[in-house]
């Protein structure tokens, strides 16, 4: 039995192979990455603004271990491999290239993006690759966030509930 949507989940060596044909025919690569924990309606609206910048969207999915080294022992709550099936399973969503770095750099200088996407929060000179990415002649977007709706919220909200077991 195979996963849905596998074919959207690639190597880094796979990805490489499959994006010049693409360039060639005038497509324009959109990369964003995330550890995507609880997927919610912020991530898929995030995720549907970003394709509409560009033809291709990638995520760059933290692995379990980079989520631990960035969120704590705590975290991930949803294992990699289930993370990427339910992002593989969101329309928009061209290729995932799982990650084991707490950033992603590697993927960003392989890959190369023309569109660089992080969300409003982060600051734009704290934008891991942004120079890369410009300097390719690139460009960076930062797309506003759904107030409200974060991984760290449902958690709180559930801990809460919980607590009033």
């Amino acid at each position: 039995m195979s996963l849905p949507g596998k074919k959207k989940v690639v190597s880094l060596s796979l990805l490489k192979k499959l994006l010049p044909p693409l360039r060639r025919r005038g497509k324009a690569v959109v990369f964003t990455n995330g550890c995507f924990d609880i997927i919610h309606a912020g991530h898929v609206r995030y995720l549907s603004r970003a394709k509409e910048l560009g033809d291709i969207l990638i995520i760059g999915l933290n692995s379990d271990s980079s989520v631990k080294e960035i969120k704590g022992n705590a975290r991930p709550i949803v294992p990699q491999m289930e993370r990427a099936e339910v992002l593989s399973a969101i329309d928009v969503v061209d290729y995932i290239v799982i990650f084991n770095e707490s950033t992603p750099i590697k993927l960003i200088e392989t890959i190369e993006p023309d569109i660089l996407i992080k969300g409003a929060d982060w600051a734009g000179h704290l934008i891991v690759g942004a120079d890369i990415v410009k300097a390719k002649g690139g460009r960076v977007a930062r797309i506003r966030l759904v107030r409200g709706k974060s991984t760290t919220n449902i958690i709180k909200k559930i801990l809460k509930l919980h607590q009033k077991r």
